[in-house]
């Protein structure tokens, strides 16, 4: 509750002034009477009558607080919002092929921290519809555009290496993609491609598959995922069991850079889970969702439900006052 007129209340300075001045009337200049024995006045009790003889003053003092709030206008209030959002959608287009398990982003191999990190992109992302595409030597849609994050979030955590033959179908990759978007209606629509490869397998060219998707207004952010040089990649040996061998890391920059280019976009390399991480939230700021709130207060006047209970009071003493406590002159 508000009050439009809230000087008013300075008025409540005068309720325990007059309080007092009532007080020092009726309880401490008092009279004196001689009397040559106080034994039968001790004997007398005061009638009803007697005892409720304050009351009209306490509904004086009611109906005056009353008539000062009202006088303040109070006011009831609450707020309306509408919320104008431009969403955009996206496609997360993420390499499943056997060279995903090496273990460069200690602990976990690429994949797994390929997930935990767009895990905590799709958690941070609001009004804007996520799908996500999954490819090695051909690719498929693993979750079409969603707004069920969590949904999302399980079908993200059920990829795993060798789910599809193995190869690096790059340019498949974009194409299942950009035709997830192709009729979206979203101000932006955006593949984030995750690869740690070369393209080697599909009907498809990555140039031509980023021509296609630049047609369909799509921008595309690639992300080179791998250490530099040589890494550690993990082989499970009949006879002396699984074993570490040294592997050559061989990213295709110049076409990751080149898909990016021709689409808008922008490459990155993420050599680790700290770069990872970061290169998410760049993309995450770039693609910023709009929202427009429009804000309005209304308000209902309140005063009437003082104002009335003010005069039933007041009018209540008017009739007490002249009728059970009437003063006789």
């Amino acid at each position: 509750m508000t009050f439009a007129d809230p000087y008013f209340l300075l008025l409540f300075i005068g309720v325990p002034v007059l309080a007092y001045v009532y007080y020092r009337k009726h309880w401490i200049q008092t009279g004196a009477v001689r009397f040559s024995s106080i034994t039968v006045l001790n004997r007398l009790r005061p009638s009803p009558k007697q005892q409720l003889r304050h009351i009209l003053f306490i509904l004086r003092l009611a109906a005056l607080t009353l008539v000062i709030i009202a006088f303040a206008r109070p006011q009831s209030s609450y707020k309306e919002e509408e919320v104008e959002t431009e969403g955009i959608d996206i496609i997360l287009a993420m390499d499943i092929s056997s060279s995903m398990n090496t273990m460069d982003f200690n602990p976990l191999n690429r994949l797994e921290t390929a997930k935990v990190v767009a895990a905590d992109f799709i958690k941070g992302r609001k009004n804007d519809r996520i799908g996500l595409v999954v490819f090695s030597g051909r690719s498929y849609t693993q979750c079409p555009l969603t707004l069920d994050y969590g949904i999302l979030l399980t079908f993200l955590k059920q990829i795993n290496i060798g789910m599809i033959e193995d190869g690096t179908a790059i340019g498949m990759a974009i194409a299942t993609a950009s035709n997830r978007l192709r009729e979206s209606k979203a101000k932006s629509k955006v593949i984030i491609l995750l690869t740690d490869g070369q393209n080697n397998r599909g009907e498809l060219d990555p140039p031509t598959a980023a021509q296609i998707a630049q047609a369909l207004t799509i921008k595309i952010y690639t992300i080179g995922v791998g250490s530099q040089g040589v890494a550690m990649y993990p082989v499970d040996d009949p006879v002396f069991g699984r074993r570490m061998v040294p592997v050559q890391v061989n990213i295709d920059e110049e076409t990751l850079q080149n898909i990016a280019d021709i689409t808008g976009g922008k490459y990155f390399r993420a050599t680790d889970e700290k770069k990872l991480k970061s290169i998410f939230e760049e993309i995450s700021q770039m693609e910023k969702t709009k929202i427009e709130l429009k804000a309005y207060t209304r308000y209902a006047e309140l005063f009437e439900w003082f104002a009335l209970p003010a005069l039933i009071i007041l009018l209540l003493e008017v009739v007490l006052a002249n009728t059970i406590f009437r003063k006789i002159p």
